[in-house]
């Protein structure tokens, strides 16, 4: 909510916009508006100027990939290459690239994609996690940003003696403070997710710290700022008030939205131009009355309904565009503010070194602090600490940012501080690649639910074919998830055969609208809608967010996919349906033989435990939540890693209040436990079912198993245990 560079600014000479916003130092002020005006030859160089960096962008991350590196790694460089310290040193590069009238463009772009990928943000923000974690997160973020309070005093002193800044000591303080304390979510957000660790719990924690970190500068800086003139403290109130008002006002579009595509997959693309139209006008009423949009956007996502048909199209829409064309340019543009001809002097080296290592030591020493406070490992810990020391975002529009209405930072300052930045992720990116790529603490290690806390996050992957499959699948996410200390993440995942390519007679313009685009979204047919609408009304009875993906793959292939997907999602069991399904006259009928292949070969290959879920539609299972009645769940345990394996899972339906679990237990009859048993008279008619064999160390296993269990919940009333001999 600080007070945005797109209201009144200084323009200057060509000259001066080198750093790439194109904003000026001194020269004549001149009114500029948000909206950019018509300048066809600068609009044409900043549109090449953005192909450049996205086409840059593109080919230093295939060639750093294989290397380990990051997207925003190579995005940044991509910048600096084309920006003044390489390309644009050329004087026709330059003079095409950097002209006086792109400083609105600049701005304009950078708004736009500003707003898309923290509005992205926020949708995509796990807020179960969140607020079960809450403390963890806000002692994470805030061990790096105390320390930088602190060493801001000291800094400040140092850069007003070599400055001689005279005037807004208070707005340079804040500037120094949100340089050394603040972290770049969008950067640390697409790190993680590149290395596939944003499903880990170090993972999803250095996301969730950095993004607590960025929106505590932003709230810190807007509230200090806002108190220290009248003018500024009324226009924090109507910010407030304006997001609180696009939050409800979104709650209301997306219930009637939903009602009006209620036998489609997705709302229409004209609804979403409503919610973005919704999302844009007040993103810049924000900033033309002097804040930034991050933070309105980022909780308009937030507090977005996740149990709806609108929120699905969203992040349908969205996820691809930011991730592959918004970032790759807001990361670009960052790296082109960056010219190395501006620290080739002794005095500013001196001070780019000290600031980053200030930047580096105060985050480092402070994050590390928390994790020794918290007890998490020492090499998650260094890891988690040199993430949260990216650079890029809200620390960029701070240093862009006027103290005043139409007179920018002094030009040393800005190009030290947009140095600073810049370098400092450079720097901290290839370390943060090289320990996620060897370190252990983010791979993926085959779990099972024996050993899994039955307190901690549950994430369960079920698979389904047809629409059929689903309602028993949801009834079981149902009875997992009946106790708020034991939170579960599902997923469902639905296996769509690749159909044969098909030839059509027809030319190209007599097909008909949407024939034209052979998209994977058409793979599925009906199936696709049906499934769809029963996770909305399941989502919306139960409050469980279902995550819902789609592969569509060959029957050979398909459970390589299947295994792939459980490793990237880290479950902790996989849910397949039975190959035959349950007829009217209750006989079991064989539907699809290759299921029963599958399953063979996803059992064989998957990195977790699996179950086969037979579904008796009617007859069977039922889901928990709302029904008046129990459902009376039986466990029978033989032996050996299986069945623990069986019990494990039992332990989570039975904290379902409408869950009543009854154990079998089979022992050996000629135990020394079976002939005690069967002197007690009172189990004399007692019949004998089965007789298993097991000795050993596995039945020392069993044993100690069943025994935590009887203390834990038998004893104390929440389930029944039966021996049978």
């Amino acid at each position: 909510m600080t007070k945005s560079s797109g209201t009144k600014v200084v323009h200057q000479k060509a000259k001066e916009t080198e750093r790439g916003l194109g904003w000026g130092r001194e020269g004549e002020e001149a009114e500029v508006s948000f909206f950019p005006s018509c300048s066809w030859k600068s609009l044409f160089s900043t549109c090449f100027q953005v192909s450049c960096i996205l086409v840059t962008s593109h080919i230093f991350h295939i060639l750093l990939k294989p290397l380990g590196q990051p997207g925003p790694f190579a995005q940044l460089l991509a910048g600096v290459v084309v920006g003044p310290t390489l390309l644009s040193r050329i004087s026709k590069v330059k003079d095409f690239f950097i002209q006086a009238s792109s400083a609105e463009y600049y701005m304009f772009f950078s708004f736009l994609c500003r707003m898309l990928f923290m509005f992205s943000i926020g949708l995509e923000t796990d807020i179960p996690y969140l607020k079960r974690n809450i403390r963890v997160v806000s002692i994470v973020a805030g061990g790096g940003s105390i320390l930088a309070c602190i060493f801001s005093g000291p800094l400040m002193w140092l850069l007003i003696k070599v400055f001689n800044v005279s005037q807004h000591r208070f707005t340079f303080y804040l500037l120094i403070f949100t340089v050394l304390a603040n972290s770049a979510s969008p950067v640390v957000l697409r790190m993680i997710a590149e290395t596939k660790s944003d499903t880990a719990d170090i993972g999803r924690l250095a996301i969730y710290a950095s993004l607590l970190n960025e929106m505590s500068c932003v709230v810190i800086v807007s509230m200090l700022t806002a108190f220290t003139a009248s003018q500024r403290f009324k226009g924090a109130v109507v910010v407030v008030f304006v997001t609180v008002a696009v939050i409800f006002l979104n709650k209301y579009l997306s219930l009637f939205f939903n009602k009006r595509n209620r036998h489609n997959r997705f709302v229409t693309n004209s609804e979403i131009f409503i919610i973005m139209f919704l999302l844009t006008s007040v993103s810049v009423f924000l900033e033309n009355t002097g804040y930034t949009s991050i933070t309105c956007c980022f909780l308009v996502g937030l507090m977005f309904p996740r149990e709806c048909k609108t929120y699905r199209t969203l992040l349908h829409k969205l996820t691809y565009a930011v991730n592959t064309f918004i970032l790759p340019v807001y990361f670009g543009y960052a790296g082109f503010q960056f010219d190395i001809s501006n620290i080739f002097n002794k005095l500013t080296i001196c001070l780019t070194v000290i600031m980053i290592l200030l930047c580096t030591g105060t985050r480092v020493v402070g994050t590390l602090a928390a994790c020794y406070y918290l007890k998490i490992p020492r090499n998650e810990s260094l890891v988690l600490s040199l993430l949260l020391n990216m650079k890029g975002n809200f620390d960029l529009i701070i240093i862009n940012t006027p103290p005043v209405p139409g007179k920018l930072w002094e030009e040393d300052i800005h190009d030290l501080f947009v140095s600073v930045v810049v370098l400092n992720t450079l720097i901290t990116a290839p370390m943060v690649a090289i320990l996620l790529n060897r370190d252990d603490c983010f791979s993926h290690h085959p779990t099972t639910l024996e050993i899994l806390n039955p307190e901690s996050e549950l994430r369960v992957l079920a698979c389904v074919y047809i629409p059929r499959h689903v309602s028993g699948h949801v009834s079981l996410f149902s009875a997992l998830s009946g106790c708020q200390t034991a939170p579960i993440k599902p997923y469902l995942m639905h296996l769509v055969e690749l159909p044969k390519k098909r030839k059509s007679k027809l030319m190209y313009h007599q097909l008909e609208d949407g024939d034209q685009y052979s998209d994977e979204e058409d793979y599925g047919g009906n199936d696709v809608v049906e499934i769809s609408d029963a996770l909305d009304s399941f989502i919306s009875e139960t409050k469980i967010l279902v995550h819902q993906s789609k592969i569509v793959s060959s029957l050979q292939t398909i459970d390589q996919d299947v295994c792939e997907g459980a490793k990237d999602l880290r479950v902790s069991i996989i849910f397949l349906p039975f190959h035959k399904h349950q007829r009217i006259d209750g006989k079991m009928e064989n539907s699809m033989e290759e299921i029963r292949t599958i399953n063979h070969k996803v059992i064989r290959d998957a990195p977790c435990s699996i179950g086969i879920f037979i579904d008796r539609i009617h007859t069977g299972f039922q889901q928990p939540h709302g029904s008046p009645s129990v459902q009376n769940v039986a466990t029978f345990f033989f032996c050996g890693p299986d069945d623990r394996e069986a019990l494990a899972c039992s332990k989570r339906m039975l904290m379902h209040s409408q869950v009543n679990l009854t154990v079998f237990r089979f022992v050996q009859a000629n135990s020394s436990m079976h002939n005690s048993w069967i002197n007690n008279a009172s189990h004399k008619d007692e019949e004998v079912i089965v007789a298993i064999s097991s000795a050993g160390a596995e039945n020392e296993i069993d044993n100690a198993f069943v025994d935590t269990f009887y203390n834990r919940y038998v004893a104390q009333g929440k389930a029944s245990l039966i021996e049978k001999h």
